[in-house]
């Protein structure tokens, strides 16, 4: 399978805010990172679906537009630019590790 997969169709349910279609992109093992941060900030699927439920897909003007993608063996970077969280658009980064087409671990840089 072609990492991009998982991560193309979780960035379209986090714009549609498909809670179930975005979680179903990610292992059941999922940690996610915050650098420069060492410790995951989330880890688990159902710690995952909480988090976006009550923190973004609840943002009535929430979306993130792709920026620039770069993808190698099995990480894809996402360069975004996400509106609805701040008074202002936010840049972030985004690097994605993708085992048996499944999202398994994520690194944010700059997100909100």
């Amino acid at each position: 399978m072609n990492p991009v997969d998982p991560v193309q169709r979780q960035l379209d349910a986090y714009n549609a805010r498909d809670l179930a279609a975005f979680v179903a992109q990610y292992a059941d093992d999922v940690q996610v990172f915050r650098l420069p941060g060492t410790q995951p900030t989330i880890v688990g699927k159902a710690a995952l679906a909480e988090h976006y439920a009550k923190n973004r897909f609840n943002l009535p003007s929430l979306h993130a537009a792709l920026v620039a993608r770069m993808a190698f063996g099995n990480k894809v970077i996402d360069h975004e630019l996400i509106t609805g969280i701040a008074a202002e658009p936010v840049h972030a980064a985004a690097i994605y590790e993708v085992r048996g087409g499944l999202i398994s671990t994520v690194w944010f840089v700059n997100p909100a």
